[in-house]
């Protein structure tokens, strides 16, 4: 875990510094964002999807991240106007707040805290529910609201969806679940996929401006007690009622206890719905969540 740990915090720390080194042309993290959209992420939805096990009695630990994001959006279209918050910083929010960061950081932290078994639970919160999510309900959300202001016809909206490229991955990797990848296939795969990660992390670093941090204090405080408190609490509580093995129940909640996730700071900001406030989540999220993921398994 702790060599994963240290990427992120490297490709973090070098988006920050290559930012203020001045070497970087300003445009430099919507290339990026340009470049994890359309070339990292299908990769590795599509090969990630493609080999997707599914064991009924998880139903309970794959729905997890589909209910909060649902409750993310009320939550935060509820009570962000209410506290001032425009519609914009609102919707980013709810990419990050309502996905968590269950891939890289979470599948590590749950081999780490609870072995093999919890892993398997992870695995499947991870592939089942937050990269659904990601592709399908965060996708819909975002060409929402990034077109708010104007007048858009459901035939528009749905084509805007059906031509994202973590989409369209969606699509053909359930289309060619009966097939094996050949090996070279899935290698080359894997290697794109896993350029996401140091470039999201590094995009992220490079919008994180700190200047502003005091007037986004209130936004980024609510953002972070949803997705850090909030949330993980919810899914105690619907656990709790829920007849389920012990161990689903631990992973579950440590899944949904992880901090926002980088796709969807980068869904945000490939929207312009309020980028800054979606890097703070992440920037200040992942080191927040090291400390309230150890509570919170403490507590399950």
């Amino acid at each position: 875990m702790i060599p994963v740990l240290s990427l992120l915090a490297v490709c973090l720390a070098l988006g920050v510094i290559a930012r203020r080194s001045g070497r970087f042309p300003p445009q430099t993290a919507l290339a990026l964002n340009a470049f994890i959209i359309t070339v990292a992420l299908p990769p590795l939805v599509l090969r990630v999807v493609h080999s997707l096990e599914f064991r009924p009695g998880l139903l309970a630990a794959a729905a997890s991240p589909w209910a909060v994001f649902l409750v993310a959006v009320v939550f935060f279209r509820l009570l962000g106007p209410r506290l001032g918050l425009k519609r914009e910083s609102g919707a980013a929010l709810v990419l990050t707040a309502g996905l968590s960061n269950t891939a890289f950081v979470g599948l590590p932290m749950a081999e780490a805290l609870l072995g093999p078994e919890g892993l398997a639970v992870a695995v499947v919160v991870d592939q089942l529910g937050t990269f659904l999510v990601l592709a399908t309900l965060a996708t819909l959300f975002a060409a929402r609201a990034a077109a708010e202001d104007e007048v858009l016809r459901p035939a528009v909206l749905l084509r805007k969806v059906v031509t994202f490229p973590p989409f369209i991955a969606l699509v053909v990797a359930l289309a060619l679940r009966p097939l094996s990848f050949p090996q070279g296939v899935d290698t080359l795969l894997e290697r794109l996929g896993s350029t996401l990660t140091p470039l999201a992390l590094f995009s992220v670093g490079f919008q994180l401006q700190l200047g502003g941090l005091r007037a986004r204090a209130g936004a980024l405080a609510l953002g972070l007690g949803f997705k850090l408190v909030l949330a993980p609490a919810l899914v105690v509580l619907g656990l709790w009622v829920l007849p389920v093995a012990p161990i689903v129940r631990e992973a579950t909640v440590l899944q949904n206890a992880m901090a926002p996730m980088v796709s969807g700071a980068i869904l945000a900001s490939e929207h312009k719905l309020d980028p800054d406030l979606a890097a703070l989540m992440v920037g200040f999220g992942i080191p927040l969540s090291f400390l309230t993921v150890l509570v919170w398994r403490w507590l399950v």
